[in-house]
């Protein structure tokens, strides 16, 4: 799927990513396929919780060529203006610098330790050269006001900051091996350059850089500023309030009907019975207590069903224009709801994988603007993080032994035992739609345990199928299966009267 990136974000989260052009509508369907087994459902995971607590999203310009080599030369040119435009500017430019080396980074350390180290190495001093050569040409352009200057400083601190802590980032999540000290060497030197060239500018005290948790902190700070006035400003409201009145006004209006009807019937029924009638009245209010709650919850899901629950306005932080509103669902849903094309992947399981599951439905539908954007750009990036820490906390530990006998060149007496965790595997299957008459399907296996999310793997694609010709599609589908089976059974018939006739 070219438009949407789906990465897993820490120990237990998955962040789907994707850029929509100004004037664009997307919508973005997530199916949850949650095994039965691991008791998640409305009762225990309500809707409404989920979304608050776990779902977060981060949306902000985004610019074409994120690789570090063409970020320069595009706010070069743009740097000497006004205060509040060269601040905006150079925020904008931190921000894609940071993205791009996050990038870069991922793709450098994805390279795995069973193949050749030559390559990480190679594609980290590619990066350490690209970083060297931009923050020399950002340096270069340093102002020589002082309101401007300040503003420079803190960005250009934090930069140096994260490029070094990027770099060893690299070194410390790869083995060390001589032939490639060398090359680690060098890396490590530039790191060190850059820590004494923060250190000749005076950009921190002694005792910040003393203490690691001081110096976090600042820098986090620092993150935020440059931040702000990219990343836009995000409202989210609830729809449905009022219609929930209307609807906790009926249920209580419809349940006391029954209620006056039952109070009138008994007291026509023990008018001199006080006593009695006192008991069936205390009855009555006790069953109109039990049934309010449930079936005020029954008529408002019937009543919303289909609709979103949520509305999400966003406005760039500096100049306050509106720039996108997106409309958001979140439903459990029945396996008869979802897509014919969501099945058909879904049944491309293997079989031992195919149990019964609870559907979480998660969609999201953004129309982009076509005026506010700040110049020179035409496009936002929205980042999604949906944490599975809820999912982990109904998982079992669940371990236990597995033994097996020593292998023939040893002691074939001896019997050796491992230990086993309990793994749990949720289907993902996401949905994209331009707003024109395809859509587009693929399923992703996400293995976790207690402790974190084992692996990502991207298990299918559906075909791209406009949606008057899907009946088509689906009776033909079933006509070949049906084939398939008919000239399998003519098969089995043809090889069991071959046994009969022997």
């Amino acid at each position: 799927m070219r438009n949407i990136k789906i990465k897993q974000q820490e120990k237990l989260a998955i962040k789907l990513t994707h850029q929509i052009k100004q004037g664009k509508f997307r919508r973005i369907d997530l199916y949850f396929a949650l095994p039965k087994e691991m008791g998640i459902n409305k009762t225990t995971l309500p809707e409404t919780e989920y979304f608050n607590a776990t779902i977060k999203g981060r949306r902000a310009y985004f610019t074409e060529g994120l690789h570090l080599p063409l970020l320069h030369t595009r706010f070069a040119s743009r740097m000497k203006r006004s205060t509040d435009e060269y601040k905006n500017n150079l925020n904008l430019f931190a921000y894609q610098y940071i993205i791009a080396l996050d990038t870069d980074t991922d793709e450098t350390l994805a390279i795995s330790d069973s193949e050749s180290l030559n390559d990480f190495y190679v594609a980290a001093s590619e990066v350490a050269e690209q970083c060297v050569t931009i923050l020399k040409k950002h340096r270069s352009h340093a102002p020589s006001d002082s309101k401007l200057l300040a503003v420079f400083e803190n960005v250009d601190n934090y930069l140096s900051w994260y490029t070094e802590q990027s770099i060893l980032r690299m070194l410390a999540k790869k083995p060390r091996q001589t032939e490639f000290s060398e090359a680690r060497l060098a890396l490590l030197a530039l790191c060190e350059e850059e820590n004494k060239y923060r250190q000749a500018k005076g950009y921190n005290t002694g005792s910040t850089l003393n203490d690691a948790n001081r110096i976090s902190n600042k820098m986090r700070l620092l993150r935020r500023l440059i931040e702000y006035g990219v990343i836009f400003n995000s409202t989210t409201y609830e729809l449905g309030n009022i219609t929930r009145k209307l609807v906790t006004g009926v249920a209580t209006a419809l349940i006391m009907s029954v209620v006056l009807i039952l109070i009138i019937k008994t007291q026509g029924a023990f008018s001199n019975l006080s006593a009695l009638m006192i008991f069936l009245l205390s009855v009555i209010y006790g069953v109109r207590e039990v049934f309010k709650e449930d079936f005020k919850n029954m008529l408002w899901r019937w009543i919303r069903k289909g609709k979103p629950k949520w509305l999400r306005t966003l406005t760039d932080s500096t100049s306050k224009n509106e720039i996108a509103t997106q409309r958001v669902w979140l439903d459990y849903i029945k396996t008869k709801m979802l897509p014919m094309q969501a099945i058909d992947l879904l049944a491309q399981r293997h079989t031992q994988n195919k149990q019964s599951a609870e559907f979480l439905h998660y969609r999201i539908e953004t129309k982009v603007n076509n005026v506010g954007f700040q110049a020179g750009y035409d496009t936002l990036e929205e980042t999604i993080f949906f944490s599975l820490r809820p999912f982990a906390r109904y998982l079992e530990r669940g371990t236990g032994i597995v033994y097996e006998q020593n292998p023939p060149e040893k002691n074939r007496e001896k019997i050796q035992s491992t230990s086993i965790e309990r793994r749990y595997q949720i289907n993902l299957v996401v949905a994209i739609n331009q707003g024109r008459y395809t859509e587009e399907f693929e399923r992703y296996k996400i293995t976790l345990n207690r402790n974190g999310i084992v692996e990502i793997e991207k298990s299918g694609e559906a075909p791209i199928i406009d949606p008057e010709n899907y009946k088509r599609y689906s009776k033909l589908k079933t006509l070949l299966n049906f084939k398939k089976l008919q000239f399998r059974k003519t098969i089995e018939e043809t090889y069991d009267n071959g046994n009969d006739d022997q």
